[in-house]
């Protein structure tokens, strides 16, 4: 089975979320958020660019993957381009919880808390 996420390194760790996330790929993909939060990673970036969909279940895992960052002394930062997939997570009050960005740079260059 291929990988739903795929995770580059440098500078920081980007996890490249798929177009969907569900109930049936969210606890692969939050696996995948897990693994790039080695020691000493201060942030990882969840790329979304190319999420067209994400459901409760997505919305769920992006929260513990939150909880997990912090737990681990980390930030995540959503890349989050698409304005629809945006619209659902303000609905959920998710951007109050996690820095969204629009660009990589900015994420990249994103205050670390």
């Amino acid at each position: 089975m291929a990988d739903l996420a795929t995770v580059t390194t440098a500078p920081l760790p980007v996890v490249t979320l798929p177009a969907e996330i569900d109930m049936a790929t969210a606890p692969a993909i939050g696996e995948q958020v897990a693994a790039a939060l080695a020691p000493g990673v201060r942030a990882v970036i969840a790329d979304m660019t190319a999420t067209v969909f994400c459901d409760s279940a997505g919305i769920s895992m992006l929260i513990r993957a939150k909880k997990r960052a912090t737990a681990h002394g980390a930030e995540l930062r959503l890349l989050l381009p698409c304005p629809n997939v945006l619209r659902v997570l303000k609905i959920q009050g998710v951007d109050a919880v996690l820095p969204v960005y629009h660009s990589l740079d900015e994420a990249r260059a994103g205050p670390w808390r």
